[in-house]
C-alpha cells in the first residue's frame, strides 16, 4: 500500500501551512530580485564613474574638447545600439559626476549604492558635500524613488532635519538618537492640503487624515498610521491623542499633537502624560519608548529649548506650513560640519 499523506489540508485541498510557505518563497524571490537589481545598479554606476574618469584624464593630458565628446557619444551609440545612456549630455554628466566625488574617500563608495538617476538629482541640486552625503545615505536607507528624493531636496529636508528641536540626546539611548533625530524635522510642508491660512485644529486633523498617504510621505515615509483621536483611559478619565503613528525603523509609537497657534511650554507636560500612558498601556514588549511630536503653526526656538530642557520623555517640537514658501536662509543656522558628519555616520 502507498503511504497516505496525513498533512492537514484546508478546504481547497492544500496543506494548512501552504500560505506561510508561499509568503516565505515570495519574500525570498523579492529579496533576490532586489539584490540582483542592486548588483546591476552598482555595476552601472561604476561603469559611468570609469567613463567619467577616462574623459577627465584625456582632457587633462590631451586637451580633449567638446567635439571629441560629441564624436565619442556618436560612436558608442553606433557600437551599442540597444544600450541607452551614451548621449553627449550624459557623457558630460559622467565627467561632472567623477569630478564631484573623486578624492572623497567616504562618498565615492556610497554613490554606487543608489541609482544613476538619483545620483544626478543630488549632483545637480546639491552643492555641499555633506548635503550630498545626507541625501545619498537617506535614499539608500529608505529606498526613496527619484521623485520622492527630489521632493525631499526641494523641501530642504537636509536643513530641516539638522535643525530639529528635540530632547533626544537626553531622553533616548545612543542607539536610537541619530535615527530619531532624522525622523523628526524642524518644519513640515503640507502643500497638498486645501486649507486656508485660517483653520481649526480639527479641520487640520481631518484634512491630514483625508490625504493620509500624502501626510505620511511628508512626514518622511517611514510611518504607519495607527489612528486619530486615539483614546486613552486613565483612572476612568478619557484622553485623546490627535494622531498616533508608528515609525517602522525606530519600532516606536509616535504621538502627534496638532496646534494651530504658537508653541506654549505647557504643551510639553501634556505630551509627557500621553507618552507615559502609551508606554504603560499600548507599547508592546519588543517596541522602543514612545516618541512625541508637537506640531505648531509657529514657535520661538528659545522657548522650546527651555520647555524641553528637563523633559524626561522623548519629544520634538516642529512647525508646519500648508503652502510652499520661498526657501528660508537656513544654512547659517546649521550645526558645525563635525557635528553633521557624526550624525551622518550613524545612518
Amino acid at each position: 500500500m502507498k503511504p497516505t499523506d496525513k498533512t492537514p489540508k484546508n478546504s481547497l485541498g492544500k496543506p494548512q501551512d501552504y500560505p506561510r510557505l508561499l509568503t516565505e518563497i515570495k519574500e525570498r524571490i523579492r529579496s533576490a530580485q532586489y539584490e540582483a537589481l542592486k548588483a546591476v545598479n552598482k555595476e552601472l554606476v561604476g561603469l559611468y564613474w570609469d567613463i567619467g574618469r577616462m574623459i577627465v584624464e584625456r582632457q587633462d593630458v590631451e586637451g580633449w574638447g567638446k567635439a571629441v565628446v560629441e564624436q565619442l557619444a556618436a560612436d558608442l551609440r553606433s557600437e551599442f545600439p540597444g544600450v541607452g545612456g551614451f548621449s553627449a549630455s550624459n557623457l558630460w554628466r559622467m565627467k561632472a559626476f567623477f569630478e564631484a566625488y573623486t578624492g572623497l574617500e567616504k562618498l565615492a563608495p556610497l554613490v554606487r549604492e543608489i541609482g544613476w538617476s538619483h545620483n544626478l538629482a543630488i549632483l545637480e541640486r546639491c552643492k555641499d558635500p555633506l548635503e550630498r552625503e545626507f541625501y545619498i545615505r537617506m535614499t539608500r536607507k529608505f529606498g526613496w524613488s527619484k521623485n520622492v528624493l527630489i521632493h525631499q531636496i526641494d523641501n530642504q529636508s537636509y536643513e530641516k532635519s539638522l535643525l530639529g528641536q528635540t530632547n533626544f540626546d537626553r531622553a533616548l539611548t545612543p542607539e536610537l538618537r541619530a535615527q530619531a533625530k532624522l525622523a523628526v524635522r524642524d518644519e513640515y510642508t503640507f502643500d497638498f492640503l486645501d486649507l486656508g491660512e485660517e483653520h481649526s485644529e480639527r479641520e487640520l486633523e481631518r484634512a491630514l487624515i483625508a490625504r493620509i498617504e500624502d501626510f505620511l510621505r511628508a512626514m518622511g515615509g517611514m510611518f504607519a498610521f495607527m489612528g486619530s483621536q486615539y483614546r486613552l483611559e486613565v483612572e476612568g478619565d478619557e484622553y485623546f491623542i490627535d494622531l498616533l503613528l508608528f515609525h517602522r525603523r525606530l519600532k516606536a509609537l509616535v504621538a502627534i499633537e496638532l496646534k494651530i497657534g504658537k508653541f506654549q511650554p505647557e504643551f510639553v507636560g501634556k505630551m509627557q502624560f500621553y507618552l507615559t500612558a502609551l508606554d504603560r498601556q499600548v507599547r508592546q514588549k519588543d517596541e522602543n519608548p514612545s516618541i512625541g511630536i508637537i506640531l505648531c503653526k509657529e514657535k520661538n526656538r528659545t522657548v522650546v529649548e527651555y520647555a524641553l530642557h528637563d523633559a524626561r520623555k522623548p519629544i520634538g517640537v516642529a512647525t508646519y506650513e500648508i503652502t510652499r514658501t520661498l526657501p528660508k536662509a537656513l544654512e547659517g543656522q546649521l550645526p558645525s560640519p563635525k557635528e553633521i558628519t557624526k550624525l551622518l555616520e550613524d545612518l
